[in-house]
């Protein structure tokens, strides 16, 4: 009996080791409540939730051991951690395009208040200074203003074309309105205005007023613009998905510790840069081209000051205009001299009036703008802001890892760190594509980048390009960077109808604007690529091209 006994009691006990290691539901059984008390908390059925730990052999992303999770409740929590982590991506791009919006905004608001201004004034003082100079002219001075408007909105209009022609038309009036006895037929004043340049008859304002209205407007409106095309990319950037192999990662970071029945178990720190930095990889690779935008646009605004700065010259337009005037007053005589002995004597208008007495001269005298230190304080702000949000792109796994993940608060062996709670000992990946190799959280394959993000790469080095041109004082072709013409300019952009027919009456004068984009490049280059540039491909054979540009550049890749 007691050798019965002793058998019975060994094979009880080999009995429950064989249970143990099989993972006898009996033995390992937990409550689930605290599992189905967070599952229903977000919205979910708890009809098919277990009351107790089940076996895990179904489960397809989290570990499978004893489980309070269903198939159906794994698929359910993977797609709600993609819809939260893609939340909180969109956040933090809507925090930073508010930035940039407001900024914009600010900016634009103060550039146009400059011109307007200036308007204001020229229509205030004009009329007692001048007279009929002004009476009769001015719906010339109020188109002067809307193409400056218009060149400024980034509307394609070459602003020493449009200046030309303003002077040439003011001068064929004017001449015609100081000598209302004599005959003028085109023909003849095509020969004044071919002798203009020569005669210099508004003496030396034209010309002052074309250098420095070039060096103003370009630096105010690729700033502006440069702000439209950053807020632009990060719009475009946050609509990017998450990729499946993303999706898997994150599960497993946010909810299978609820899966195993621990859900107090925190992600480890470096577990969760690891996903973040795999599921961000693409992103992070706008980081070199963003750092030289940012850069480019705070280097611009010192053109914002001095006697050729923004300020100075837009707020000021209509003092070099009253300038020009004088200048033909004062050498009206010796002007129709010249103009005689170059072009002939022209015949007199047996109808027309006498010489016109000498029209009274304008007094504007120069009025100094005192400094209401608003630029400065836009100017101030803005550069302080875009330093902050130079390293957005690869502080963003860590931003979000620390502010929406409830991360341990170190990694102890208390952590979650993918399997259990433990020490997460792999470790951290860099930034970037490349560099996701070996990442052993996230499946990334390097040699498939998003084509998106590619895209809005190649945005911000031709926005950078442009910026740095316009440092230069150059004029540059400011057509929308965006690649779909969703419009990045100042605020609400050209009015079609206005900018379509600007374009038709500038075409003859089309310029070669990759001359100006790449500084370097000599006109006879800028012409040869630009004349090549008139073949496009097709819309839907750009992402084959960009991938065949990477394919073809990637062993260069570090």
């Amino acid at each position: 009996m007691e050798l019965r006994a002793r058998g019975w009691w060994l094979l009880c006990a080999a009995a429950a080791v064989v249970a143990c290691a099989r993972g006898d539901p009996a033995s390992k059984s937990r409550s689930c409540s605290e599992v189905r008390q967070i599952y229903g908390a977000k919205g979910f059925s708890l009809s098919d939730v277990p009351q107790a730990e089940i076996s895990g052999e179904h489960l397809r992303i989290c570990p499978q051991g004893y489980t309070c999770c269903t198939s159906e409740m794994e698929e359910n929590l993977a797609n709600r951690s993609r819809t939260e982590l893609e939340t909180s991506l969109r956040d933090s791009s809507r925090a930073l395009q508010a930035m940039l919006a407001t900024q914009l905004r600010s900016f634009d608001d103060h550039f146009q208040h400059l011109l307007n201004d200036s308007e204001r004034a020229l229509q205030d003082a004009f009329p007692g200074a001048f007279g009929e100079l002004y009476a009769q002219n001015a719906r010339a001075f109020r188109d002067l203003y809307s193409e400056l408007r218009l060149y400024y909105r980034g509307a394609n209009l070459h602003l020493e074309e449009t200046l030309a022609e303003f002077w040439a038309r003011l001068l064929e009036r004017l001449f015609k309105q100081l000598h209302p006895q004599l005959l003028l037929p085109d023909d003849y004043l095509d020969c004044l205005g071919k002798q203009a340049e020569a005669l210099r008859p508004f003496g030396e304002a034209p010309r002052e007023l074309r250098l420095r209205a070039t060096r103003a407007f370009v630096a105010a409106r690729s700033f502006v613009q440069g702000l439209g095309v950053a807020s632009d990319v990060v719009r475009k950037v946050a609509q990017v998905p998450l990729g499946p192999e993303c999706s898997r990662a994150v599960m497993k970071l946010v909810y299978c510790a609820h899966c195993l029945g621990v859900p107090g178990a925190r992600p480890c720190p470096d577990y969760c840069r690891n996903v973040l930095k795999g599921c961000l990889a693409n992103q992070a690779d706008l980081d070199a081209e963003w750092r030289n935008l940012l850069d480019s646009m705070v280097l611009i605004t010192d053109k914002f000051w001095g006697a050729s700065g923004v300020e100075s010259v837009i707020g000021g337009v209509h003092m070099w205009l009253a300038e020009a005037i004088n200048s033909l007053q004062d050498n009206r005589d010796t002007l129709t001299a010249k103009v005689i002995q170059g072009c002939g004597n022209p015949k007199v208008n047996p109808q027309g009036p006498g010489p016109e007495e000498k029209r009274r001269r304008g007094k504007l005298a120069p009025r100094e703008r005192p400094p209401s230190g608003t630029l400065e304080k836009l100017v101030s702000e803005a550069k302080a802001q875009l330093r902050d949000v130079q390293d957005f792109w690869i502080s963003l796994p860590g931003t979000l890892c620390s502010e929406k993940m409830a991360l341990s608060t170190a990694s102890d062996d208390r952590c979650w760190n993918g399997m259990a709670r433990g020490r997460y000992l792999p470790e951290v990946m860099g930034d970037g594509l490349a560099n996701q190799i070996n990442n052993p959280e996230v499946e990334v394959d390097i040699t498939k980048p998003d084509m998106t993000i590619r895209q809005q790469i190649m945005q911000l080095k031709i926005m950078t390009n442009r910026l740095r041109s316009a440092y230069n004082g150059n004029d540059v072709d400011f057509q929308d960077a965006s690649d779909d013409g969703s419009g990045s300019g100042s605020g609400d952009g050209c009015p079609d109808d206005l900018c379509g027919r600007k374009n038709s009456r500038k075409s003859s004068s089309s310029r070669t604007p990759l001359t100006h984009a790449l500084p370097g490049l000599s006109e006879q280059e800028g012409q040869k690529t630009s004349a090549a540039s008139c073949l496009q491909p097709p819309s839907f054979l750009l992402p084959l091209l960009l991938a065949l540009a990477l394919t073809v550049a990637r062993p260069r890749w570090r």
